[in-house]
């Protein structure tokens, strides 16, 4: 029996305003609100797993290193706010590459659910396209909320809201 539950996290978009393959810290700007979100959450039990496409790197528009050292820099950033991210899991791949990572596939949430033996059925998908949304019923994960900006279009998602600061009344 599976006993842990995560909070799954897209990045662009949900943990930084989303500036189009955003690679250097400069350009990093952490979302309103998310660190209140994830030390509620973190403080509740759940793991903090961020999954996040990076096509960039498979695009050549940045390198591996350069998500690694960005990765590095935002959890020392969150480690300094008493928040720890239990993984980052991301696909390299462009979009064309056909593997099993890319979100909507679900390989990095099953990924983590092997690691972190994750009850699936307990846990939330926090992201802001459909293929974050996707990736969730992909992998078992039924919770999903889309954050977008007017939610005319809740894309699948069982939950839509306008800001991450909005999940703490969806997720109790």
């Amino acid at each position: 029996m599976k006993t842990n539950k995560a909070l799954f996290l897209d990045r662009d978009g949900v943990i930084n305003i989303d500036k189009s393959y955003v690679s250097k810290i400069e350009d990093f700007e952490f979302t309103n609100g998310i660190f209140e979100v994830l030390k509620k959450y973190q403080k509740e039990g759940y793991l903090l797993i961020v999954v996040t496409n990076q096509s960039g790197i498979g695009r050549g528009y940045y390198t591996s290193e350069d998500f690694e050292t960005l990765t590095a820099w935002k959890l020392d950033e969150l480690k300094k706010r008493e928040i720890f991210i239990d993984e980052v899991y991301h696909c390299h791949h462009d979009p064309d590459s056909g593997c099993g990572c890319r979100k909507p596939a679900p390989g990095m949430l099953l990924s983590a659910k092997e690691k972190f033996d994750i009850d699936m059925e307990n846990s939330w998908m926090v992201g802001d396209k459909k293929s974050d949304i996707d990736a969730a019923y992909n992998a078992g994960v039924n919770n999903t909320i889309l954050i977008a900006p007017e939610c005319h279009d809740k894309k699948g998602a069982r939950y839509c809201v306008n800001s991450i600061l909005d999940i703490i009344d969806i997720i109790k």
